[in-house]
Order: C-alpha cells, then sequence, then structure tokens
C-alpha cells in the first residue's frame, strides 16, 4: 500500500512540474491583449518551452498553429510577468 501511495505520489508532482514548464500550451493559439488563459515572454535562453509555427499538425507538443477563432488557448505576449518563457524555434520544438 505504501508503495501504491508513493507511485501516486510521485506521478502526480511530475504531472505538476510539466504543466508548470507550459508542456501542455500547444495547438491553436489566438494572440489577444486581454482575456488571456496564459501569458507568455519571448526570450532567446532560459525558455520553459520551444514553439514551432506550424499550418497543420498542431496537436503536439511545442507545435503552435495561430488562428483568429477557435482557439485552444489565448496568449498574450508580455514584457514581465509572465507564466511561460518561450523560444521560437525551426526545429527542436517543445520541453525537456
Amino acid at each position: 500500500m505504501k508503495y501504491l501511495l508513493f507511485g501516486l505520489i510521485l506521478f502526480s508532482s511530475s504531472t505538476i512540474i510539466e504543466e508548470e514548464r507550459g508542456c501542455h500550451l500547444y495547438g491553436k493559439i489566438k494572440f489577444v491583449d486581454y482575456g488571456e488563459d496564459y501569458k507568455v515572454k519571448f526570450v532567446d535562453y532560459g525558455e520553459d518551452l520551444r514553439i514551432k509555427y506550424v499550418s497543420y499538425g498542431e496537436n503536439s507538443v511545442g507545435k503552435w498553429k495561430v488562428v483568429e477563432y477557435g482557439e485552444d488557448y489565448k496568449v498574450k505576449i508580455v514584457d514581465y510577468g509572465e507564466d511561460y518563457k518561450v523560444k521560437d524555434v525551426e526545429y527542436g520544438e517543445g520541453c525537456d
């Protein structure tokens, strides 16, 4: 019973850490000035998430398709007070 409880706690904590790093933030993205789900800051290093802009195939970690409607997430670009630090890449998208 102790091992089952320990495994459950370990699995839960790794899932929370992954969500904190922004790994779940992919899909159809709408950039907004207010009413955002998340605030992101674009950086050159020290990123939480590496993203690649795509026209299709946005259903995997690190791939963003920019849309005007039907979005999965609303994102506001900020200089400070960000939820996630994001780096735009051509390849190697995702989280570590």
